[in-house]
């Protein structure tokens, strides 16, 4: 009998019962989802640029861990706030206290099931899925990425069957305890909050000390490598949940207190309303901010990786594209190119040596690399150094002048005059008079610059290809790498791609998460809110000031944690300054898809929680 009510209570509660499984789901499917990458340590190991890599994965591991601990316990309380009144109500009509527990823990444990499987083909579906997308944007194969992972399903399905089982005793044993007045009204209890100035500055400054050791060892991470990860970890955790625990509750009561903003429309019952909350929000929020911190964090740093590729290929060349004796393919390619900058120079190959015209080099002299001893990065400058005599020569020649180091650089590396092209071959560059002495076929090499290297990846790719050829027939062996921008962009690309994807993989695994665990601590205790829209609507209250007094609410509620979050963020990406030349380039895009997810997170609980708080008329 009571088997038969539970199931139509929960097919009258079905859209508060669908929005717990979708929570529960994506809580399940993260962890899946992090776990393929997690659990795969020959994968981590051969595609990451971190030597940490795996300890960092173990990290990683536990605290997402110990947070979905904390999320379960939570997302499984929504459930028992919807269900305890009704279960007063079947213990007065003569239910048994001991039937009544373990409905509930049927109940807990029967919704935990279903979502862990749907939550594991969703994993799946969602590692398989992002995974493809990543490796077709990064041109990165992934070997060794599975999405469908024996060890992490194995992991997933023992850790949330034990906590399924945990919290169905919990809520149980919480049904259980109660009595009959208290589960009948349940959602009139009465939130209490103390804020002392002395412990608010006691846990502030605790707080501060903690960050700033955190801080320190993330813009140290170069000399502190393992150690710093820890101390970063075992500081910046307690320390954000510090300043919501002293912080935060104190801030709201100094807001309460001012009377200007205080006295405006109905701000004193929205801050009354974020004053009851606090005592019960201040570790949730702390929470929201440390997963925002390692998505963001984690999508930030894969984002850097990516667009410090063409940084990094840029540091040894001035110019984008170099083209040794283009044929018809190639000039058709390069007509396609819009250059902000061309050159064309002439030289001669025999058996022995390469021969440049002086001439054309002094008439259009390319732009260089120019390196300081103080090992900062390298400006852009133009050749300007005069070649008075006859010949000049790349290496030591005894008949000839030695380069100056301007020009030396130019034909060994922006025009890719070196061994990489054409071997053991010796380089020279000669007057007018001396290179027509040459008896051999005059060739040329085109030298060019465009706004955007990254827009002609497919053009470079063709050209490439033939200088690849090129160098085989001057050099006799096989050639993998021909000593172009291009080449080392490729170079780059491929060993930064597996630490691109493990970021942006996991960044939005996490922030898919995030907001999920406030939206349900929210909706939690809606119910209590009830009876306060209510009197406030019977005394004649607008609909549209309670509805601005939800928005305003909930909002501060989703800002506090991503200020926090945002704040880890910026100075956490320091720890990656020793490998990434610019650590905030493109920052702007996964903040951008940060506060996308966490708008729609934000509209969905705000609509949700007006269905639950308002009186049904509205």
């Amino acid at each position: 009998m009571l088997l038969k009510l539970s199931f139509s209570s929960m097919q009258k509660k079905l859209k508060d019962y669908l929005v717990l499984l979708f929570g529960l789901t994506i809580s399940i499917a993260i962890f899946y989802m992090f776990q393929t990458l997690a659990q795969n340590k020959a994968f981590i190991e051969s595609n990451a640029m971190i030597s940490q890599i795996v300890f960092i994965f173990h990290v990683g591991s536990f605290i997402l861990g110990a947070i979905t601990i904390f999320y379960i316990f939570y997302a499984t309380s929504f459930m028992l706030t919807l269900r305890q009144k009704e279960m007063g109500m079947y213990m007065t009509l003569g239910a048994k206290k001991r039937k009544i527990t373990q409905l509930m823990f049927f109940e807990t444990f029967f919704i935990g099931i279903i979502s862990l499987v749907t939550g594991i083909l969703i994993g799946i579906g969602l590692a398989a899925g992002i995974a493809e997308i990543f490796m077709w944007q990064l041109n990165f194969s992934g070997d060794g990425f599975e999405a469908f992972y024996i060890s992490s399903l194995i992991t997933t399905v023992i850790f949330y069957v034990a906590l399924f089982f945990l919290t169905s005793i919990v809520n149980a044993w919480q049904i259980g305890r109660k009595s009959v007045l208290n589960l009948l009204h349940a959602d009139q209890k009465l939130d209490q909050i103390k804020t002392n100035g002395f412990k608010t500055f006691i846990g502030v400054f605790f707080a501060i000390i903690l960050i700033g050791i955190g801080y320190y060892a993330m813009m140290h991470m170069a000399k502190l490598a393992e150690f710093g990860i820890i101390i970063a970890t075992v500081t910046i955790i307690p320390g954000t949940y510090l300043i919501f625990i002293s912080l935060l509750p104190y801030f709201i009561k100094k807001l309460k207190q001012s009377r200007t903003l205080n006295e405006k429309g109905i701000n004193s019952f929205t801050l009354g309303q974020l004053r009851f909350r606090m005592q019960h929000l201040t570790k949730v929020l702390g929470t929201v901010a440390m997963l925002i911190a390692l998505g963001l964090g984690a999508m930030t740093a894969g984002i850097s990786f990516y667009h410090n590729i063409e940084i990094q290929s840029s540091m040894f060349f001035a110019n984008d594209v170099v083209v040794h004796q283009p044929g018809n393919e190639d000039k058709k390619v390069i007509e396609a190119i819009d250059f902000t900058e061309k050159n064309s120079y002439h030289y001669k190959v025999d058996n022995e040596a390469v021969y440049f015209l002086k001439e054309d080099l002094l008439d259009n002299p390319p732009e260089i690399k120019s390196y300081t001893e103080d090992f900062e990065l390298p400006k852009t400058i133009r050749v300007n150094e005069t070649l008075p005599d006859e010949k000049y020569s790349l290496y030591e020649n005894e008949n000839t002048s030695e380069l100056p180091d301007d020009w030396w650089s130019a034909l060994s590396t922006e025009l890719n005059a070196s061994y990489q092209m054409f071997g053991g071959m010796d380089i020279f560059v000669y007057s007018a008079a001396e290179y027509e002495s040459i008896p051999s076929e005059e060739l040329q090499v085109i030298l060019g610059k465009v706004e955007d290297f990254t827009d002609y990846l497919p053009h470079l790719e063709k050209i490439n290809d033939h200088q690849l050829e090129l160098a085989e027939a001057y050099r006799g062996e096989n050639v993998e790498v021909v000593g172009t921008k291009y080449s080392n962009y490729i170079a780059f690309q491929a060993i930064a791609s597996g630490t691109i994807f493990m970021g942006l993989f996991l960044g939005i695994a996490f922030l898919m998460m995030m907001a999920s665990v406030l939206m349900f601590k929210l909706l939690s205790s809606a119910g209590a809110d009830v009876i306060r829209y209510s009197m406030l609507r019977k005394i004649g209250v607008r609909k549209s000031l309670l509805v601005k007094s939800i928005y305003r609410e909930l909002f501060l509620l989703f800002l506090f944690p991503a200020l926090v979050g945002l704040v880890h963020v910026i100075v956490g990406m320091q720890m990656f300054s020793f490998i990434i030349i610019e650590p905030y380039a493109k920052i702007w895009i996964p903040i951008s898809i940060f506060l996308l997810i966490y708008g729609i997170y934000y509209w969905i609980t705000v609509q949700m929680y007006k269905r639950i708080v308002l009186p049904k008329e509205f």
